[in-house]
């Protein structure tokens, strides 16, 4: 039988690591666990109880007292586009945290160490046991250090807005792809450049370019590179017997 593992896939706004880990996991018969739901739901209580996003001390006292839940999607969420469904404090809010005001709070959030420490550990409680695909910015870095199989996931910058700018048209909100663009330069600034868990690459990373290829390829791509992981494993396994 096929090794279990633990798949992470980080890499920059727009660069489809969600579609892309979505079907991955679907491909292997995985589950898929989307990380940055985690700080969306931390911070929409945030923003529900009105604490500042300077406030370092009260946000990593809400941190510890949330209790989040990532599950499978329902057909009809999945094709309105949701990864996970997502629990806050047992109140479903799959929804609500996908909104432009929730997405940037959930950016400066995840800026700060101590809330990070609290989420990481979540999940990596989630991802225990393997057969599971899990993205992010720090995910192969921080959360999994020792994962089986690391994808570094990578665009052109212009590909990656344009991505982006479909994302906002299909939801109904009007902005420019010129705005997105921009909006996805000071997104990789401040994900590269912060003091903690800044977006970096793996040494032991597999940088995957998608800039031409499409959801589709992209994944089995990742399934294929996953498969020559679990045959080392075994091959590997067998020599030591």
């Amino acid at each position: 039988m096929p090794r279990p593992l633990t798949i992470t896939i980080d890499g920059p706004a727009g660069s489809g690591k969600s579609s892309v880990a979505r079907r991955v996991a679907a491909l292997l018969g995985y589950s898929y666990l989307d990380s940055g739901a985690m700080y969306r739901a931390l911070a929409l209580k945030a923003l529900e109880r009105n604490v500042a996003p300077d406030d370092e001390a009260r946000l990593e006292a809400l941190a510890r007292e949330t209790h989040i839940e990532l599950h499978a999607p329902t057909p009809e969420l999945e094709a309105a586009g949701a990864k996970n469904r997502v629990f806050l404090d047992g109140k479903e809010v799959t929804r609500e945290i996908r909104t432009a005001e929730v997405a940037q709070a959930a950016s400066r959030l995840a800026t700060i160490a101590a809330v990070r420490r609290v989420l990481v550990a979540e999940q990596q409680r989630a991802g225990a046991g393997g057969s599971v695909v899990m993205e992010g910015r720090d995910i192969g870095t921080v959360v999994f250090p020792n994962a089986e199989l690391k994808i570094f996931l990578d665009a052109s910058p212009e590909v990656r807005a344009e991505r982006r700018w479909k994302e906002h048209q299909e939801k109904g909100e009007r902005i420019t792809v010129a705005e997105v663009f921009d909006e996805v330069i000071e997104r990789d600034k401040r994900d590269r450049e912060r003091k903690v868990s800044p977006l970096v690459r793996a040494s032991d990373a597999v940088l995957v370019d998608n800039t031409a290829m499409g959801i589709e390829e992209t994944a089995r791509l990742i399934v294929l590179l996953a498969h020559e992981r679990q045959n080392e494993a075994t091959a590997s396994a067998g020599t030591k017997v």
